[in-house]
This record gives C-alpha cells, structure tokens and sequence, in this order.
C-alpha cells in the first residue's frame, strides 16, 4: 500500500469548488488529490464553437481556485484514467453523479473498464428519478404536480466550502489546455465560479425581487442569467435556491429552477426524448424540408422583427432571452412547419447554456408534442409576442439596426409603413395569419379523434 493515499476529482459539469459534495468526499478520502479534466475528442467535434470557447475560459477560472494545478488531459477516459490510477497509485476515482444519456454511458464504460467510480452529489438540488407520485411511485409527466412534489421532496442545503487541502502537482504533460477561440463578433458573460456567484449576487440586490414582472421582458436585464453557470456547473442549483422567500418573484425564480429539474428527470425517465418525440403521434405530422426560410431564420432574417431581434442575439451572445426562446420556436415548427429536432440542433450548435434536457425538453414543450397539458393550439403569434414584452421596440432596435429609426408604434410591423424597409430589412418570409391555420389543419390530419396528450 502508498504510503500517501490519493484520490481524483474527476470535473465535468462542475467546475467549481463551493458546494461541491463529490470535491469534499475526495478531499476526506486521501491525503492529497488530483483534480482532473478530460478533454473527450467526441464531445469536442459535437459540441458548439461559442460552448467550447467559453468552457475553454471557464478551466482556465477552475485552474486558479485551484492554485493552477488542474490536470487538463485530452483523450480517451478509460486511458486517461488508468493511466493517471498506474503512475500515483491512486485508491478512488470521484465524481458528481450524471443522468443524461451520454454522462451516463460514459461512467458505465468506465466502470466496464475496472475502474470503480465513487459517486456523490449531481448537478440537480434533487436527483433525477427521486420526484415520485405519492399515489403510486410513478414519475410525473406534468410540471406543476411535478413542483409540489419536488418542494415537498425538498433538497439539502449547499455543502460547506473546502478548507485548504493538498493538491497533486501536474507535470507539463498534463496541462493540456484548450484554446477554443470565440467566433469573430461573438460577445459572452464573463465565465467561472467568481463570476457565477458576482452575477447572483448582482441579481439577488437588484432583480430578484421584480423576477416575477420583468422576467419576460426582453428589452431589460430582468433574468438571472444564471443557465449558462449551471450549464457548467460553475454554481450549484441549491445556491440559488438557499436563501430564497416566500414571496411571488421568489417562488418565481424557484419555479424557473424546479422546470430545469423537471426536464431532467422527464429525461431521465425517457431517456430518447432529447431525439425522439415524446408524444409519438407528431411524429406522423406532416413537415416541411428546411430551405430558404429556414435559412431565414437561422440569419434572423424572417422579417417579423421580434423573431429576427431573437436570432441575432444568439448568434452574438451565444443565449436568448427564455420568452423569445419560445416564440423563435413556436415560429420555426408552427409558421414553418420544420421539426423541432431541426431547431434544437441550431441551438445547440450556438448556445453556451447548452443543456440536453433543457433544450430538448423546451423545444418539445413549445411544439406541442412535450410535457404540455393543451400541447399544439398554443401558436405564439410573432407581433403580438413583440408589442407585448417588447413594447418601446428598445430589444430589436439593440439586435436589427435597419429598424432602429422607426418608431414604438411601427417597429414591430414594418411592412405597414412607408420607411419600414428603408434600411434594408427583408420582407416577411410567410404570413403568421395563414401558417396558423395550416398548422392547425396538419394538427387534424393526425388527430383522428385520439387524444394527444402524452399523459392520455
């Protein structure tokens, strides 16, 4: 047996050091630890350009919590691991547990290996699969009984932040990091755990308290900004969820937290969605082949100024405000008749709060084949969407300049007016009025007088 028993702290979708109950179990398991990042080839060419940049600057913010001794290693996990366990006698490998498809693949193919993986804490206040129907043990298929039961469940308070504890010295050998370049033009929030817990308290002072009224309002700061630190796992869910009231905006933001979980445990408990419908029945819907509208939309030119305003600012920032997210959805499967799969891919390729469940699970939920209890009839119309949460016109103006000289009352119908295309801005690509109507007539086509609710 070592003399000095040592242990690895194998990061992934937890890239920090407060509240971190996998790090404290390393810690109290050996006398010194390696902390570990493994760069997999695989998710390296699936993964989003703006998603690896900021990843990349998100190590480099772990690295120094860490006293720059973060071993960055690119390959293949089982080598990597065998081969870090072989030269420092390593006794545990720990890890935060993970539930969608591909973490939880690749730890089973780890432990195929020989390689036992100790794992404690998720990135969820309450793991996947523990929310259960009091009736009979049964997942749930709806939020809003899903939150109760997730309240009632409760979730633990944040663990206690690591005291000085000893670290394995990596040799230039494993310092391997990235250097993921942003695409030229693109501007993201500063990353790392630092900066995570700088954002929430900014949030917690100024904004939280209004979370309620401001939330949907895409021409203000009113959100958290907090997926893309989860996302990475910058900052745990139970440290937002520590500190909050009773009060409307703060049940709110909880509520906001409770629909992440909920998605990963309707993942989890159908673990294809993030591909495959989750009501099967739209699956024989009737879809169009992507083309120029398509290509429209992806540029933010479709001509309905609060869609367009949406797309540009996740091609720039790499996120979208959560209600343009719906309705920039709602457009591409109900005005273009495209399938939700075709949307969640772009957003997956430009993201940086990329989540599988998330994003599947929303796409899902906004193209009517979801978790949704009235599924297709809702059909956000793309010019109300916009006077409504974006009245003065201030969010498109900031994202599609060829509208900024028209005015609150002209900005969002440009083709009514005489100089609503004097700058350039592309006319519409269809009319919202009648692909509604169509979209509803697909709906009856494979209706047939069978419910298509998914809890039916």
């Amino acid at each position: 047996m070592p003399l000095t028993k040592t242990s690895i702290i194998w990061f992934r979708r937890d890239l920090r050091i407060n509240d971190h109950p996998a790090l404290l179990a390393a810690i109290e398991s050996a006398d010194q630890v390696i902390p570990l990042f493994i760069l997999d080839k695989t998710q390296i060419q699936e993964a989003g350009e703006k998603l690896l940049a900021y990843m990349g600057q998100s190590l480099r913010a772990l690295d120094e919590s860490l006293g720059n001794r973060l071993h960055i290693i690119e390959g293949d996990q089982v080598e990597v691991l065998k081969e870090l366990i072989a030269q420092y006698q390593v006794q545990e490998v720990h890890i935060s547990a993970e539930y969608e498809r591909y973490g939880a693949e690749r730890d089973a193919r780890v432990e195929a290996a020989g390689i036992k993986l100790v794992r404690t804490g998720s990135p969820y206040a309450v793991t996947p699969g523990r929310v259960l129907k009091p009736s009979d043990a049964t997942p749930y298929k709806v939020y809003t009984p899903f939150y109760r039961g997730w309240r009632t469940h409760g979730y633990r308070a944040p663990a206690v932040t690591p005291k000085k504890f000893k670290i394995v010295e990596p040799t230039d050998k494993y310092r391997n990091f990235p250097d993921f370049p942003f695409p030229e033009g693109v501007q993201v929030i500063a990353a790392g755990e630092k900066a995570a817990l700088a954002r929430f308290s900014a949030f917690t002072r100024s904004g939280l308290d209004t979370y309620d009224e401001n939330r949907n309002l895409a021409s203000i700061d009113g959100t958290s900004k907090m997926s893309t630190y989860l996302k990475f796992g910058e900052i745990h869910p139970r440290t937002l969820l520590e500190n909050l009231g009773e009060s409307k905006a703060h049940d709110t933001f909880r509520k906001e937290i409770a629909w992440r979980e909920f998605y990963a445990d309707v993942l989890f408990n159908n673990p294809m969605t993030d591909l495959e419908y989750y009501a099967p029945k739209f699956a024989e819907m009737r879809y169009d082949k992507p083309g120029k509208q398509f290509k429209a939309w992806c540029e933010g030119k479709t001509g309905y100024p609060f869609v367009d305003a949406a797309m540009r600012q996740l091609i720039k920032e790499g996120w979208m405000h959560n209600r343009t997210r719906m309705v920039v959805a709602s457009f591409l499967v109900k005005d273009l008749h495209l399938e939700w799969q075709i949307g969640e891919r772009f957003f997956a390729e430009h993201l940086v709060d990329y989540d599988v469940a998330s994003n599947a699970h929303g796409w899902q939920w906004t193209a009517g084949c979801g978790t949704d209890a009235s599924p297709y009839y809702r059909i956000f119309n793309p010019i109300e969407q916009g006077k409504r949460f974006d009245e003065n016109g201030d969010y498109i103006r900031r994202y599609v300049p060829e509208l900024a000289h028209l005015s609150a009352s002209e900005i969002h119908e440009p083709w009514l007016f005489l100089d609503g295309y004097s700058k350039g801005y592309p006319e519409r690509v269809v009319d919202h009025a009648i692909e509604r109507l169509e979209s509803l007539a697909r709906l009856q086509e494979i209706k047939a007088d069978k419910p298509l609710d998914p809890r039916a």
